[in-house]
């Protein structure tokens, strides 16, 4: 479940992935399967050899991948959603969203 944004912010993500571009957007998410962690990064992009290129320099591999519908993208969690968004230099998400550093 993913909360914590807004239907504009959503909406701006999904126009920069449809035009190609690498989209982060980080929100609040909770799931049974990581118990502790609290948000998550989804780095988007419908251009897929962009969005590999971009995953490949934080190491994510391609099986990674989740292909939805036009927003292929990576879920960032934990140490590598600090790290990218850091490398990203996305320090309002880290603060918005008390990402520890």
């Amino acid at each position: 479940m993913a909360f914590g944004i807004t239907r504009a912010e959503l909406a701006a993500w999904k126009t920069k992935v449809g035009r190609g571009e690498v989209a982060l957007l980080t929100h609040f998410w909770l799931h049974p399967r990581y118990p502790g962690i609290k948000t998550v990064t989804k780095a988007g992009c419908a251009n897929l050899d962009t969005l590999l290129e971009w995953g490949q320099t934080y190491g994510l591999e391609q099986k990674h991948l989740h292909m939805r519908k036009g927003f292929p993208h990576f879920d960032l969690i934990g140490d590598k959603q600090k790290e990218v968004l850091v490398q990203e230099g996305l320090w309002e998400q880290i603060h918005r969203f008390r990402i520890p550093v």
